[in-house]
């Protein structure tokens, strides 16, 4: 993340020391102006999932609410960046938020399981990636439908592959990164995880490949991944929905395992 600073490191540092022991609001308030790129930066990134189903503005409130969490609950003394830990609660605040609304329907979700689990099931029946048309037909209905499906499950299978990783581990731009306190066992874990999301990617259609790579490490919108493919973000959408959802099934087994 890029962002020109309002406030140098030294001096960022000492007023989270004053913050930390004091509890003064107006220090808070500060380190509240000093991070709210943050939750522009995060409910940018999600805007696109909810179209005009829900407002930018109201995202940002979400946001606001989880940044205000994570500055009162940020420990100083274990090492680990706020910029991080401050991504998780607004990220985790925007979802619970949009979840109380019941944004995503029941059906949605249901359906969204039944594709991660035939995306998983073809695979293996047919030893390769399943296409498109494949997948329609076994579900029963035309490829404009299919395709309308992927558009309408595109929140909740992004939601749903943040909270396998954050079952043991923290997703950042890198998808996952280690906890400050993690345990001895929990780092072989978490070695064996990025091999097998790894391999995962790896084994995705090459233009899911593309998409993955471009939202989660490079960091950008479904808007500029698509300028970049020369497609339209209900495309990008599809793709990055697709290779979720297989991701997710993949990486569902490996739990399982």
């Amino acid at each position: 993340m890029k962002k020109t600073r309002m406030i140098p490191d030294v001096e960022k540092n000492e007023i989270w020391k004053q913050y930390y022991e004091t509890r003064d609001p107006l220090i808070r308030e500060r380190l509240i102006k000093e991070y709210l790129y943050l939750v522009k930066y995060i409910a940018g990134r999600m805007n696109i999932y909810f179209g005009s189903s829900i407002e930018y503005d109201d995202i940002i409130s979400f946001g606001v609410f989880g940044l205000i969490d994570a500055i009162d609950k940020f420990d100083i003394g274990k090492g680990v960046k706020f910029e991080t830990y401050a991504a998780l609660r607004i990220r985790g605040s925007i979802i619970d938020s949009i979840r109380e609304l019941d944004w995503v329907p029941r059906s949605l979700r249901q359906k969204s399981k039944e594709l991660e689990r035939l995306y998983t099931e073809l695979e293996v029946k047919n030893g390769r990636t399943p296409t498109d048309k494949e997948v329609a037909d076994n579900m029963g209905i035309p490829l404009d439908e299919y395709n309308k499906l992927l558009n309408n499950i595109n929140f909740s299978s992004l939601v749903s592959l943040e909270e396998y990783l954050e079952q043991n581990f923290q997703p950042d731009s890198g998808l996952i990164e280690e906890r400050s306190d993690e345990r001895p066992d929990s780092h072989l874990e978490l070695i064996e995880l990025k091999s097998v999301l790894g391999e995962a990617i790896d084994s995705l259609p090459e233009k899911e490949k593309l998409v993955i790579s471009l939202y989660y490490y490079e960091e950008l919108t479904l808007k500029e991944i698509g300028a970049i493919l020369n497609v339209s973000e209900s495309r990008v959408s599809q793709l990055h929905t697709k290779a979720v959802l297989r991701l997710r099934g993949k990486l569902s087994k490996y739990m399982k395992e």
